[in-house]
Parts: structure tokens; C-alpha cells; sequence
């Protein structure tokens, strides 16, 4: 009986997404989430909001190599990154803000004047 041969296939799935860092602050006039996004463009990242949910989600690209480089070593996580926090009240109907400084996402949720926050 001729036996076939079986070619060994490997699957590599999706890394995990990485998660980042975050502060969470309260403020006068709501709050304010500062997430570690060094690198990342503000129109790579989403943030949705549900009741006490604020949920980022985006991607990392390496976009500072030269052509023809090779790497040598890698400590820098670029992919896809998710991070959801659950907030000590419902922010639903916050106004909220996004800016990028120095390296950092500022989420802030405006709740002056609302129920519930």
C-alpha cells in the first residue's frame, strides 16, 4: 500500500491584541482617561462608550523603518490593541473629547449638568 504524504502546515493565528496602560482621573467637570499611545495616529484608535463601559480599540503600525532594514531586536508591541474600563458611573451621556499629547489618547467625559455621573 503506497502511503501518502501529509504536508505539515503551520497555523499561526492573530496575536492578541495588546492592552495599554491607563489613568483614570476624576474632574471637576467629569472624567478624564489618559491612555499610553505612543506612536499611534488618533485616526487608528476608536473609543465607544456603553453605560459604565469606555472601550478603546486601534492599531500600532511600525512606520518609522528605513527600506531595506532589517530588525535586530523588537520590544515595542505593534498590532492591534483593545482596552476596556469599567467606569465607577455611567457615561452614556458625557460629552466626550479626544486629543493625542505627548504620547497619550486624553478621553474626556464631560458630565457637568447630567444625571446618573
Amino acid at each position: 500500500m503506497a502511503s501518502k504524504s501529509r504536508k505539515n502546515w503551520l497555523l499561526v493565528e492573530d496575536p492578541a491584541p495588546w492592552q495599554p496602560p491607563a489613568d483614570v482621573y476624576r474632574t471637576r467637570d467629569g472624567w478624564l482617561v489618559k491612555f499610553d499611545l505612543a506612536g499611534v495616529d488618533t485616526s487608528d484608535v476608536a473609543v465607544t462608550i456603553r453605560g459604565r463601559r469606555v472601550s478603546i480599540s486601534g492599531f500600532r503600525r511600525d512606520s518609522f523603518v528605513e527600506e531595506g532594514a532589517s530588525h535586530y531586536s523588537m520590544e515595542i508591541s505593534y498590532n492591534r490593541f483593545e482596552r476596556s474600563l469599567l467606569m465607577p458611573a455611567n457615561l452614556e451621556n458625557a460629552r466626550v473629547t479626544i486629543a493625542a499629547r505627548e504620547g497619550l489618547l486624553l478621553v474626556r467625559m464631560n458630565t457637568e449638568g447630567k444625571e446618573n455621573v
